[in-house]
C-alpha cells in the first residue's frame, strides 16, 4: 500500500476546495486510508481481469471496454465520444478501434451528412465475440468478488452510490 507521502500530487476532482473541520478529528487520515483501499481494490480486481482477458479470450481489457461501449450504443459512437465515454485519450481508442476493425470486429460507417465523420459499430462477428467475452466477464467477477455476501455487496453498493451522487454534485 502507497504510503502517504508517495501518493502523487495531482488537481483535485471535486471542485470545491478543500476546509478542514476541526470537528472532523483524524476524518481526514481516514479519507485518505479509504481513499488508498478504493485503489487497492479495484486495482487488484483490474489487474485479475487483465489476466484472465489475456490467458483466455486473447484479448485485452481495453478492447472489451471498447466493444461493451459500442454494444451499448447500439447505433454506433464517432471516436470522440468513445473516448469521452472510456474516458481516455482519442489515440488509445484509435489503435484498439483499427485492430478490431482488421480482425472484423468493429467498422467505420461513414456519419450521414458529415462527409469526414465515422461511426464505429461492432459487426455480427464482432457483437458475437462481445457477447462471448462478456459472458466470461461476468463469470469472473462473480468469482472474484464471491467472498462477498449479500449484505457486504448491498451496503458497498449503497455506500459507493451514496458517494458517488455526493462527489457528482461538486460538478453541478
Amino acid at each position: 500500500m502507497l504510503e502517504a507521502s508517495e501518493i502523487p500530487t495531482t488537481e483535485p476532482r471535486v471542485s470545491k476546495p478543500f476546509k478542514p473541520d476541526p470537528l472532523d478529528g483524524d476524518l481526514s487520515k481516514e479519507r485518505l486510508e479509504l481513499w488508498l483501499r478504493l485503489l487497492k481494490a479495484s486495482g487488484l480486481i483490474e489487474e485479475e481481469l487483465r489476466r484472465r482477458f489475456r490467458s483466455e479470450c486473447n484479448s485485452t481489457l481495453p478492447r472489451f471496454d471498447v466493444m461493451a461501449t459500442l454494444a451499448a450504443s447500439g447505433d454506433g459512437l464517432k471516436m470522440s465520444e468513445i473516448s469521452a465515454k472510456l474516458r481516455v485519450s482519442n489515440g488509445n481508442i484509435t489503435g484498439i478501434v483499427d485492430k478490431l476493425s482488421e480482425e472484423g470486429i468493429a467498422a467505420r460507417v461513414p456519419l450521414p451528412g458529415d462527409r469526414r465523420a465515422h461511426l464505429v459499430q461492432l459487426t455480427d462477428k464482432g457483437r458475437k465475440v462481445y457477447e462471448d467475452h462478456a459472458k466470461a466477464h461476468a463469470g469472473w467477477i462473480d468469482e472474484i468478488l464471491s467472498g462477498l455476501n449479500a449484505d457486504d455487496i448491498e451496503g458497498m453498493i449503497l455506500r459507493l452510490d451514496y458517494m458517488t451522487k455526493f462527489l457528482e454534485s461538486d460538478d453541478e
